[in-house]
């Protein structure tokens, strides 16, 4: 057994005019699988930007939205997740806080029920 914290928020994410985020990665698996963990603190966003692969989004603790291709906002709280295909411009924000676990894989697919 090995026990780690995936809290850390080692790196700051700057890019696509982002604010406030930080990004600890967690874990990689063969091909193009990782699993990051994103905070975003009160007032943060992530910028919009195309997902890599196919992309879940898993809020963990907060609330915030996310918004696709469209730029629409969509509020989500803990215990949601959104789905965004490969390619498919994103982004999300928190007025305050927000903290989400990001699979990204070639193959990622959502087992939950559509809510």
């Amino acid at each position: 057994m090995e026990r780690f914290r995936f809290d850390r928020a080692e790196t700051a994410v700057d890019r696509f005019g982002s604010t406030g985020t930080a990004a600890t990665g967690v874990a990689a698996g063969d091909g193009a699988v990782r699993l990051t963990c994103l905070s975003i603190v009160p007032g943060g966003t992530l910028g919009a930007h195309p997902a890599p692969v196919e992309q879940l989004f898993l809020v963990v603790a907060g609330e915030g939205r996310v918004a696709g291709p469209d730029g629409a906002r969509v509020a989500v709280s803990a215990g949601d997740a959104v789905h965004w295909a490969a390619g498919e411009e994103h982004a999300s924000g928190s007025t305050t806080g927000l903290t989400a676990l990001a699979l990204e894989g070639p193959s990622v697919r959502a087992l939950g029920s559509a809510g």
